[in-house]
């Protein structure tokens, strides 16, 4: 396992993206998808991050954006669960536009 060389996950580059929440996690395992909600030009729109838990020698658990062969089925199918949310959600603001 290579938790001792992982990468931790990128964090936010300011204080206030940090202090925002996902609107969605999905996990399988250690692996979770995060679904954020952004909004431009009036617009809405989702990213998805992917992390990889894992616990270090002084059982302290941390996240990574880097994964092995074996975690790569499980990106793949939490890709498809945020894709499957993020439509739903776009589904949803397109009928409240509507009425």
């Amino acid at each position: 396992m290579p938790a001792k060389t992982a990468q931790p996950a990128s964090q936010p580059k300011n204080a206030a993206a940090s202090s925002k929440l996902p609107v969605k996690t999905f996990r399988l395992g250690r692996i979770k998808a995060a679904v954020w909600e952004n909004e431009a030009d009036q617009k809405k729109f989702f990213n998805v991050t992917f992390a990889r838990t894992y616990m270090d020698d002084a059982r302290n658990f941390h996240d990574t954006d880097s994964f092995g062969r074996d975690d790569l089925p499980l990106v793949a199918k939490l890709a498809d669960q945020a894709h499957t949310f993020i439509f739903e959600q776009l589904a949803k603001l397109k009928a409240e536009q509507s009425e």
